[in-house]
């Protein structure tokens, strides 16, 4: 197979080398914080650096999947004399030193391939460390020499420096260091074959499927190169010159599976991380996991999970061993969105206002004027508001800092109230720090300056009688009771508890949190959901529950002459489970925007619902108009006149790909469905 040596072809190999540096240090950095263990792979690194928990949480995923392959391989082979490892573009994993440890190295051996650079780096980080040394008991480093290959050679391990897309070399190198091919033989490669052009990746499928009729074939990969999330992940790889190449002809798991049996497997199962993380994982698994640090980046956990996938392919007689078992009834169901109305096209804002920020609240504050608190941005959190008023036919943004108490904080609520004015609840600086306190928001338009048009304050408000504990992403909705106007809090997440299901009612003329009775079969308990004032009530919609599940079922508080009483509204068909969206009441019709679902494919758009029926409409959003990824969670809208709604900040961090937040508001029109 013909492979370029130009120079260009090099510094493309040597980016894709580099991509084992990064990788294994984020290793390190999660096996550190006690999320796997192994006490191998901080002798690969020159030291020890902490990443933060999403990196951590990402890398323990792929570590477990690999490692739960890995552990069902040699279970289905324990009665074979010689079983095999082969790992392609092994980098600096310490998969060998592992196993050798563990005491599962029985009737096997490994045999790692890579880059002859890659390789000899890490020969000699191991011939000049005595722990790794020792492993090896009948080693010999085998020195550079145009006729060979073998860098590190033993009973039980041999590292190779071969670039797996030269076909007759690795194999001729393996068959030279004792690699028996009708041996049972686990193939690992672990983001390796994805950098390769397509037809070389293919190839190597093919060649392994040829020569090793006694197979299992592992692989981890990225898919779902065309949502927003995606699209940042293709472009981080472009940037450090590393394209990842087999995802635009194999962009989902079916394909992949595909793949593998076009070119010669037998059998091929293939599933997403959010799939393996909660069908195949033990529930105190996943607990022990999600309680090991300050955590509160589920969308963009979410996202990574649904946008790489496990694989495992056999041939001959491990076909009837497989290595993922998918459950017959899936707690991730597939959702197709129904194409029964033309999506709906969003617009850039027109003006030059400028919102870059996730965790952000919003309240309308006067015709023409929206106000935006809190949130997280390039220069992190901002101690000012933001104002977009409204000039003319164009938005403008304002940066206006409040007087009175400074509120700097995410994932609050913010409500609009009578008279004028917000009020302002909870939030967070940390998941270790959230807030309990309750802010009078009230404004003053000032017509006689020419730079800010309104006029801020911020007012702590001292209430009586006993309040929810401090806590963020929940929900806090005027609703109506005796002739009064009430905060009603509900849901969210505090320091100690992942969800709430709690009620609490404000009574804002009296400002004295009030006992009012709520009857009837509450919803589960929950966080990052939507809740909308209703027929004197209220009716929320979605959220994360407490397994860390997108629900997506929708609840009447109702309006009852001794209080209130929950009534769940039943949904046929289901919409799209999801949560960190937003949702506004218009016309008896619950209109649900955007948010997070375990599956790529199933991006949320709009979900109409007809509040008196129960029916249920998924209608897709157009966004080639916007010039950016359009990332819709974490993120603010309002309803303005004529069916418009504005949507205003969100993105986040994307896993390892860098920050993306939307840039300018971008606006919708609703009427194509009222």
């Amino acid at each position: 197979m013909p492979v370029s040596n130009s120079k260009r072809e090099q510094v493309k190999d040597a980016a894709v080398q580099g991509t084992n540096d990064s990788s294994v240090v984020s290793k390190v950095s999660s096996a550190a914080q006690g999320y796997f263990h192994d006490d191998f792979l901080k002798h690969f690194v020159c030291k020890v650096s902490r990443r933060a928990p999403l990196i951590n949480r990402g890398y323990y995923v792929r570590w477990k999947a690999i490692d739960h392959c890995v552990k069902q391989f040699l279970r289905v082979t324990k009665s074979c004399l010689r079983r095999q490892i082969l790992s392609l573009g092994a980098g600096f994993d310490s998969l060998f030193f592992r196993l050798h440890a563990e005491g599962a190295l029985e009737g096997v051996t490994v045999y790692e391939v890579d880059f002859p650079e890659v390789a000899q780096r890490k020969a000699a980080l191991i011939s000049s460390n005595a722990y790794l040394k020792d492993t090896l008991l009948d080693w010999e480093t085998v020195l550079t020499q145009q006729t060979s290959d073998v860098f590190l050679k033993s009973g039980h391990y041999n590292l190779l420096g071969v670039d797996v897309r030269k076909e007759q070399e690795v194999e001729v190198t393996l068959s030279r260091v004792g690699l028996q091919w009708d041996a049972p033989t686990l193939i690992l490669s672990e983001v390796v074959l994805t950098y390769m052009e397509t037809q070389w990746s293919d190839a190597v499928i093919g060649w392994t499927a040829k020569l090793l009729p006694q197979s299992m074939f592992v692989m981890y990969e990225q898919i779902q190169p065309d949502d927003p999330f995606g699209r940042v992940m293709q472009n981080h790889f472009m940037k450090l010159n590393s394209t990842i190449h087999a995802l635009k002809q194999y962009p989902d798991t079916f394909a992949q599976t595909q793949r593998f049996i076009v070119k010669g497997w037998e059998k091929c199962v293939c599933m997403d991380m959010n799939q393996f993380y909660f069908e195949l994982l033990p529930d105190g698994e996943r607990q022990r996991v999600e309680r090991m640090e300050p955590f509160d980046e589920f969308e963009e956990w979410h996202e990574k999970c649904s946008h790489y996938f496990i694989l495992t392919a056999s041939k001959g007689s491990l076909t009837s061993n497989a290595l993922l078992t998918s459950p017959k009834v899936s707690s991730i169901p597939h959702m197709t969105q129904r194409a029964e109305h033309p999506s709906l096209v969003v617009q850039p804002m027109c003006g030059s206002a400028c919102v870059e920020a996730v965790g952000m609240a919003s309240a309308v504050l006067h015709p023409g004027i929206i106000l935006l608190t809190g949130g997280c941005g390039r220069r992190g959190r901002d101690t000012a508001a933001r104002v977009l008023i409204k000039e003319q036919a164009a938005w403008k943004c304002a940066c206006v800092e409040p007087q009175g108490d400074n509120v700097v904080s995410l994932y609050q609520s913010l409500t609009s109230v009578p008279g004028g004015g917000a009020v302002l609840f909870g939030g967070r600086t940390s998941p270790l720090n959230p807030l309990g306190s309750i802010v009078r928001v009230t404004f003053a338009l000032d017509d006689h300056t020419s730079e800010n048009k309104v006029q801020l304050s911020f007012k702590n408000m001292v209430c009586t009688g006993s309040g929810p504990k401090p806590r963020w992403r929940h929900t806090s909705t005027l609703i109506s009771y005796r002739e009064k106007t009430f905060l009603f809090v509900y849901g969210g997440r505090t320091e100690k508890e992942p969800v709430q299901g709690d009620t609490h009612f404000l009574s804002l003329e009296d400002k004295h949190w009030t006992e009012v009775p709520v009857d009837g079969v509450a919803p589960e308990a929950r966080h990052s959901h939507s809740a909308c004032p209703y027929r004197g009530g209220l009716v929320i919609f979605g959220g994360l529950g407490r397994e860390g599940r997108p629900l997506g079922d929708a609840f009447h508080l109702r309006p009852m002459l001794s209080g209130f009483c929950w009534e769940r509204i039943h949904l046929d068909p289901p919409p799209v489970p999801r949560y960190s969206h937003t949702a506004h009441v218009i016309d008896e019709k619950l209109v649900v925007v955007g948010g997070v679902w375990h599956q790529a494919d199933g991006v949320p758009g709009v979900a109409v619902i007809n509040l008196n029926t129960g029916g249920c409409v998924e209608i897709q959003l157009d966004t080639s108009c916007v010039p950016w990824p359009l990332m819709l969670h974490s993120f603010c809208s309002e309803v303005l006149e004529g069916y418009e709604m504005m949507l205003m900040g969100g993105g986040g961090n994307c896993f390892s790909f860098g920050t993306h937040l939307n840039v300018h508001p971008v606006t919708v029109s609703l009427r194509p469905i009222l």
